[in-house]
């Protein structure tokens, strides 16, 4: 049988594959979510056989999303009655978190079609209304929002200088912008001021240790 016969639909791989967790530091929410023998390599074989170019970063929770969903979570004056962009939303742990405090609108931009799947079921795992944004934001102007949410996407020196000139674009716009990141090197640390930090491990991390901290983006 041929690969493109053996590759999977996404949404019933995810629901039958995957474990449902609550993650670190969020006992309110559930995700679907990676573990060891949930044969990920299948959803990143793409149906023509080859290799999608996106890894499946969607299908583990990080720490600088862990962190910013907590905040919200901790803080729903932050995002109460605004309409919200999770950028490079992943499993949509922060989207979701926004949505439970009270905004009012949350949209969640996601390139990896496997993880604008995901995101769906998440969201209605956890009963809140998200809507997807399958495109890359950060090619042109920031979108109608209030406020843009950041989680984990300074690990590459590339992707960290687009996100942070997107981010600028944002600032002008007189959107507000918050960042969730265990402190990854391609942080724009001069930019960012520290709202709150959090004890969490990064993914194959054993739970004790690491950290991920929440920051507000500031002009230059």
């Amino acid at each position: 049988m041929s690969d493109r016969r053996q590759h999977p639909d996404a949404r019933d791989f995810i629901r039958e594959k995957l474990h449902i967790v609550s993650p670190p530091l969020l006992p309110e929410l559930r995700l679907h979510a990676a573990h060891s023998g949930s044969g990920l390599w299948r959803l990143a074989a793409g149906p023509d056989g080859g290799a999608d170019s996106a890894p499946p970063y969607w299908a583990y929770q990080w720490p600088g999303g862990i962190a910013l969903a907590r905040y919200l979570l901790d803080m729903p004056e932050i995002v109460a009655g605004l309409s919200v962009l999770d950028l490079g939303a992943g499993c949509g742990v922060v989207g979701i978190a926004a949505a439970k405090a009270g905004a009012r609108q949350v949209t969640a931009a996601e390139i990896d079609r496997n993880a604008v799947v995901a995101l769906g079921l998440n969201a209605m795992l956890n009963e809140v209304d998200i809507a997807t944004l399958p495109a890359d934001v950060m090619a042109g102007p920031p979108p109608p929002v209030d406020l843009v949410a950041v989680g984990d996407l300074f690990y590459d020196k590339a992707l960290a200088r687009r996100v942070t000139a997107f981010l600028d674009r944002c600032l002008a716009a007189g959107i507000g912008v918050l960042v969730g990141d265990p402190g990854r090197v391609h942080l724009p640390r001069s930019r960012l001021r520290l709202l709150a930090d959090y004890a969490v491990p990064d993914v194959g991390q054993a739970s004790a240790g690491g950290s991920g901290a929440v920051f507000s983006f500031i002009p230059a």
